[in-house]
């Protein structure tokens, strides 16, 4: 097969093979395909998310810094927490101005929770939880491109194969055309025979464009999952057609295939969600230290300073204490939250046994169709010899005077269907090898012997 310009350049240019053969078209599908680098960026974040959750552990630590002009009246009586009115410090002043001063402030808290009854690690171990889910997803993810890629190379193959024997077929058709129309002009066969012959040849080249066409098709939907223009996509197929793939290859189940362990993940996220909130009903425990100075321009008397007092912090604080906080009202609100987990948890588990039935069962027709396929391919010969000796029997007995046009146009076509058929039946035995491994989860063994 020659090479196109267009080989020529992707090889210089990208570094991709003049000929792809199949394990390269799955690796390549499965490094470059943008929806399998949208799986490996959501599992990064998901790593990062533990690394978040991890800084739990570390204490806190909050600087102030404040500067402000304001009045200085002050009363008594309590204010319920709110965020609209600031608060403000001192003793009460008889008077009501409008006078303003100077106020700063600066200082540093320092906040670490001891211990937390196994609330932070179940938020640790929750993140961990939702990174291997996402590392399954794009392990999903990888494994249905390469699946795709590896059918889409089949795919290429067989269309290409149709193109072959569809190609001959129109020459066989040539040929016979020529020989009736040098009979039809020596006035040894009436003319219908003529017609029949050019009839018979234009539909064995409709069959050609038909097949020509599969084969674009093929070639741009396998150029679409390599991401590299159609007309530099040439496969290297000699190999599948030579050969069958073996019949010992391992026989797995559907215990390690992603699907099943993204969904196990998607099941022990939940699990753990379900874990952490349980250790939320938990008194909050805060060792606190907090130093800070403060500045006023007002005295207790409610006299004032000069036109910068109260500009610098003069006055110093410290202080170290114990918190304790417990969501005491929460209980609610957390039952309610475990049993929207609980119900999550068992919708899992349901998909979880949903995905591993499903699997058994493509696992079951998987391998009935390769045995069928294995039958069909080892008959084929047979059946090919056959029509081969079929069409060169009606030739003779045609060019003899002993039948008609029909049945030679019709073991015409009876050769080229076989000759198709023979070609898709060895590659009809590697796509069943690939939806046994399909439906395995393990593309690996198919790839080496595919590559060998």
């Amino acid at each position: 097969m020659s090479l196109r310009p267009a080989v020529l350049l992707c090889a210089a240019a990208a570094g991709c093979p003049a000929q792809f053969t199949l394990p390269q078209v799955v690796k390549q599908a499965t490094e470059s395909y943008p929806a399998v680098r949208a799986s490996l960026e959501d599992a990064s974040a998901a790593a990062a998310a533990i690394r978040l959750a991890r800084t739990s552990y570390l204490p806190r630590a909050d600087f102030l810094g404040q500067i402000n002009r304001a009045t200085h009246n002050n009363v008594f009586g309590m204010l319920l927490p709110q965020a609209v009115v600031p608060a403000i410090s001192g003793p009460v002043l008889r008077t009501n101005s409008l006078g303003n001063v100077w106020g700063s402030a600066a200082g540093v808290l320092v906040s670490w929770e001891p211990f937390d009854f196994g609330l932070r690690k179940a938020n640790v171990q929750t993140a961990e939880r939702t990174r291997d889910r996402a590392g399954a997803q794009a392990e999903v993810t990888r494994f249905q491109v390469g699946v795709a890629a590896a059918d889409a190379f089949l795919t290429l193959a067989a269309a290409g194969q149709a193109a072959i024997a569809s190609r001959a077929g129109v020459e066989r058709a040539r040929v016979f055309d020529e020989v009736v129309q040098t009979l039809v002009k020596n006035e040894l066969r009436p003319g219908a025979d003529g017609s029949r012959a050019r009839a018979e040849l234009a539909l064995a080249e409709t069959q050609l464009i038909r097949a020509e066409q599969a084969v674009e098709e093929a070639r741009a939907g396998l150029a679409q999952l390599l991401g590299i223009p159609s007309g530099s996509v040439q496969i290297d197929a000699d190999r599948l057609l030579r050969e069958p793939p073996p019949p010992d290859l391992p026989a797995a189940g559907v215990e390690r295939h992603p699907l099943v362990l993204a969904q196990s993940a998607a099941l022990e996220e939940v699990r753990a969600r379900e874990k952490a909130l349980s250790r939320t009903w938990y008194p909050r425990f805060n060792l606190q230290g907090a130093t800070y100075a403060r500045g006023t321009g007002v005295e207790p008397d409610g006299t004032t300073g000069g036109a910068a007092s109260g500009l610098g912090p003069n006055i110093q604080n410290w202080g170290l204490g114990l918190s304790v906080t417990f969501p005491a009202l929460e209980q609610p609100s957390l039952r309610a939250r475990r049993e929207v987990e609980a119900g999550h948890e068992r919708a899992e588990e349901a998909r979880y046994r949903t995905v591993v039935r499903e699997l058994s069962g493509e696992l079951g027709k998987a391998r009935a169709r390769l045995e069928g396929a294995r039958r069909v391919a080892a008959a084929m010969p047979v059946q090919l010899a056959a029509a081969q000796a079929a069409r060169q029997q009606a030739t003779a007995r045609y060019r003899a005077g002993l039948t008609g046009i029909a049945e030679v146009a019709e073991a015409q076509r009876l050769l080229t269907q076989t000759e198709i058929d023979d070609a898709l039946a060895r590659l009809s035995v590697w796509r069943a090898t690939l939806a046994v491994a399909a439906a395995t989860g393990d593309l690996s063994d198919f790839l080496r012997i595919a590559g060998r």
